[in-house]
């Protein structure tokens, strides 16, 4: 795995100096998308995306049924794992109210996207994600950096010893195996989050809706592999189907935050903006088409965490506003190329898996 050799990445600019009225900041940018029509929705780029995605996974059991119990069925684990990812984007926007304004045929998209088509809990995916919204990349309040299997501070590695200690001194060389995980973990958290009496469900009913869409999903897909292919190709083809899944959304998250600023690391980092604490805490992915396609358009990370219900197709016609107005306040904007992005990342992860390193070898 070469990222992890790589040469470590150049230090992120530091963060500009706090304005006095860092409020004001991300004001003019607003009224300028808003004046270019950039946060009114776009319904039907959504239901044509759609539809083809859903007549894509439709082509796929076809093909399952037509070529029957053979372990060449298993070929289509790659598009329905690319398919799948592509739902999982979906119940991403519709979450952030990118599709439509009205939060009832959001929810109803989400559940139909995330609980039935992928098994993953809506209600948990939304904790998880508005905190981390919230509060990027602070190592306090972000879950997405706190200390886990992963670690992304130095701080953080204190104490880990044993399996925890070596996954931390090999993070980055273990980083894209680790995903092969990440379907099936984020199948796993939504369960404990729905049966937790703590969990984000607000409502008997939202359990109960939760409960039967999961429920529906692991019966169908289970029900559906066994009857077209043996027990032990269906198992295989699911396990293929899984861990492509889950390296695909590891490699459309994974070089968002990671290595950037940190807002828990500065004095001011409490007082930010609204624009202070997303751009600097976020970075973009250079690319074509082909990169908004398989990265969901969350290579356009900055724009996104800026405007969150700001529709797919428009991040990238904001781009050039946010770049402009970030370059006359002087606050870094940080953009890289496809591949430099996993090294950027990657070679952050090494760092702060140094300190163990060290220990490991004296």
């Amino acid at each position: 795995m070469p990222q992890a050799t790589a040469p470590p990445p150049a230090a992120a600019p530091a963060a500009a100096p706090a304005r006095a009225r860092v409020g004001s900041e991300f004001t003019p940018l607003l009224r300028t998308v808003r004046s270019q029509g950039l946060l009114e929705h776009c319904p039907g780029w959504y239901a044509r995306g759609i539809a083809v995605n859903l007549l894509g996974i439709a082509a796929v059991v076809a093909g399952l049924a037509l070529i029957g119990p053979s372990w060449w069925a298993l070929l289509l684990a790659v598009p329905l794992a690319l398919l799948s990812a592509r739902a999982a984007f979906v119940g991403h926007d519709a979450g952030h109210a990118q599709i439509t304004p009205n939060r009832k045929v959001s929810r109803i998209l989400q559940l139909v996207h995330a609980n039935l088509l992928l098994g993953m809990s809506r209600e948990w995916w939304n904790d998880k994600h508005n905190r981390h919204h919230a509060h990027p990349n602070h190592l306090d309040k972000d879950p997405d950096v706190a200390a886990d299997i992963l670690v992304f501070a130095e701080h953080q590695t204190a104490g880990r010893t044993g399996l925890r200690g070596f996954l931390t001194r090999h993070q980055a060389w273990l980083f894209f195996p680790l995903t092969t995980l990440e379907g099936i973990a984020l199948k796993v958290y939504g369960v404990q989050a729905l049966l937790a009496e703590d969990g984000p469900c607000r409502s008997r009913r939202e359990r109960l809706v939760e409960g039967a869409l999961l429920l529906a999903h692991f019966a169908g897909y289970t029900a559906l592999l066994l009857t077209l292919l043996t027990p032990a190709q269906a198992f295989v083809f699911a396990l293929v189907h899984q861990m492509l899944l889950g390296v695909h959304l590891g490699m459309a998250f994974a070089p968002n935050h990671k290595g950037m600023e940190r807002p828990d690391e500065h004095a001011d980092g409490e007082g930010w903006g609204h624009l202070r604490r997303q751009v600097l805490t976020s970075r973009n992915i250079r690319g074509g088409a082909l990169t908004d396609w398989f990265l969901g358009g969350l290579n356009y990370q900055v724009e996104h965490h800026l405007f969150p219900s700001m529709p797919r197709p428009n991040l990238r016609l904001a781009q050039p506003a946010v770049r402009a107005h970030c370059a006359a306040l002087g606050v870094p904007y940080t953009e890289t190329g496809f591949v430099d992005s996993y090294r950027q990342a990657l070679g952050h992860l090494h760092d702060v898996g140094a300190p163990l390193r060290s220990e490991w070898a004296e």
